[in-house]
């Protein structure tokens, strides 16, 4: 499909739109309700891939009836955007894919969970590396996530609750066996997760230094780590934990991400449209079907089994070639 690559610099949406083919660059203004675009353009879904404080990007697809996607808004952010939502609720869908990587953590995690008869707690960390950051827009989203507003969202004992400082701390254990210091982080892998699995305890953290394969002296990459405690369904006490890499970083796998949601927004894969409503990742993509085409892209998965009775199940890919 034809895209409009759009940006606040107009020479250098031009070049993105070189590189994509069947593409147009043009500059964009966030502070008009048409964003600065020619009268009469026709659009058939919106992708905000920063920060909009105006929220006219989701007012420019309402108005357009078209598909709306945001990925860089915090959960304590929303109310914005839900609002504007409810003003207007049957103008167009509308996708709020503030989780990690545009759903990326919470399909992986999903996924995971459908071997599950009953969850009771999951917990997501994401290692980022320090030189996979991005530009200064992704830069501005970090610090204003963990800065702004409370530094996570978790569920706890049933109970959402905001955590700072000592609460928020965590560990995890990366795909080499380091130890990280984690945070706890106020994405929406929280909201997804519990609305999906009801679990009683989810946690989503991430923590900023060198990945794995960086510290073999290779290129960076990106690391998600999925645990999740329960009952199997054949009824064992089960802890399994799943570790997910992409090779490239974080990119590949938000871009994949993004444009899955966009396939099925528009009814691309189906025929199918999605009607208007506000919706989180999981109920847009199926997350098995994230999970295979992740590793279609280079995603490699290494799931790791532990039943009560002893019983361990091993399914292992290279990690990172």
């Amino acid at each position: 499909m034809p895209i409009l690559a759009g940006g606040r610099n107009l020479q250098r949406a031009e070049a993105i739109a070189a590189e994509l083919g069947n593409s147009k660059g043009v500059a964009l203004d966030l502070s008009r309700r048409d964003l600065g675009l020619a009268h009469g353009v026709s659009v058939g879904a919106v992708a905000m891939f920063v920060k909009d404080e105006t929220l006219n990007g989701q007012l420019f697809a309402q108005d357009h009836g078209a598909a709306f996607i945001d990925i860089s808004s915090a959960a304590f952010e929303l109310g914005p955007q839900a609002a504007v939502f409810s003003e207007r609720p049957q103008a167009a869908p509308v996708l709020l894919a503030s989780n990690w990587l545009a759903g990326t953590s919470t399909f992986a995690a999903l996924d995971l969970a459908s071997s599950f008869d009953r969850i009771d707690s999951i917990l997501v960390s994401a290692l980022l590396d320090d030189q996979d950051i991005g530009g200064g827009a992704a830069e501005a989203d970090y610090v204003r996530q963990t800065q702004a507003g409370p530094s996570g969202l978790l569920r706890k004992n049933g109970r959402f609750i905001w955590v700072s400082g000592k609460d928020a701390a965590g560990t995890f254990e990366a795909v080499d066996g380091r130890s990280f210091d984690a945070q706890a982080f106020g994405n929406l892998d929280v909201l997804s997760l519990s609305a999906a699995t009801d679990a009683q305890d989810i946690v989503f953290q991430f923590a900023v230094g060198e990945t794995s394969s960086r510290r073999r002296g290779e290129r960076f990459s990106h690391e998600i780590l999925v645990e999740i405690g329960g009952t199997s369904q054949d009824g064992r006490r089960t802890h399994a934990r799943r570790a997910i890499v992409h090779p490239d970083g974080q990119a590949p796998m938000t871009a994949l991400g993004v444009s899955l949601a966009i396939e099925d927004m528009l009814g691309l894969r189906t025929g199918k449209k999605l009607a208007p409503g506000l919706y989180l990742p999981h109920a847009v993509v199926d997350p098995t079907r994230a999970v295979n085409l992740l590793r279609e892209i280079g995603v490699t998965i290494d799931d790791k089994w532990h039943h009560s009775d002893g019983f361990e199940a091993i399914r292992s890919e290279k990690l990172v070639p």
